[in-house]
């Protein structure tokens, strides 16, 4: 397999762990803002009537695999992508990565706090950090996502 191959289908994989990440941790925070029992069986009720708590250790393993997904791509990024934005002046989008670098390292560290806080020991006393870190989390999880299909849009990986 050449090596553009590799690095395309490890782009495509990155993106469907994102796809994956994205849906767990909007359920998760759908379902903490829901407010009292399902009333009308409406998409938006059932969307909500989950248990949040099933989501922490897909939210965490699918964080941690494509935090690593996008490591290993980042050389491809580094070497192919960010010097033609250099040359066209495109400094927004190359922002646009580097705030999603930092968001993503933020999240990483973030993760522990996360998965502290969603222990059954502490579902009754930590309810406010938990509404915090996850909402955070999916607040830095939808930015890198929206923030890496633009880039991508711009300028694939070759």
């Amino acid at each position: 397999m050449q090596r553009s191959a590799v690095v395309t289908a490890l782009l495509i994989l990155h993106g469907l762990v994102g796809v994956g990440l994205l849906g767990a941790v909007t359920h998760q925070v759908a379902a903490m803002l829901r407010r009292g029992p399902a009333r009308d069986g409406s998409f938006a009720d059932r969307y909500a009537a989950v248990r949040s708590t099933t989501f922490t250790t897909a939210v965490v393993a699918l964080y941690v695999v494509n935090v690593g997904l996008g490591a290993v791509l980042y050389p491809s990024y580094r070497l192919n992508v960010r010097p033609p934005f250099e040359e066209m002046s495109l400094t927004w989008a190359i922002g646009l990565f580097e705030l999603k670098e930092h968001f993503g390292g933020i999240g990483l560290g973030l993760l522990p706090l996360y998965a502290y806080t969603w222990r059954a020991e502490h579902a009754d006393t930590h309810r406010t950090d938990r509404l915090a870190a996850t909402v955070l989390l999916a607040g830095i999880v939808w930015w890198n996502f929206l923030a890496g299909h633009v880039v991508n849009n711009i300028r694939g990986l070759p």
